[in-house]
């Protein structure tokens, strides 16, 4: 599987978990900041997968 897909996937993961983020801030905050830290850790997945 070419690294691409990988990358590609990390970050359609990222988009998901930001959109959870943002629809769980008002009603659950201790939950959306643990969704924001699954973010940062997909962003620098791929990125760290890309180089």
């Amino acid at each position: 599987m070419p690294k691409e897909y990988v990358v590609i996937g990390l970050l359609a993961l990222a988009g998901f978990l930001i959109g959870g983020v943002y629809s769980t801030w008002k009603t659950a905050r201790g939950l959306a900041i643990v969704l924001a830290v699954l973010v940062v850790v997909a962003v620098g997945g791929a990125i760290a997968w890309l180089v």
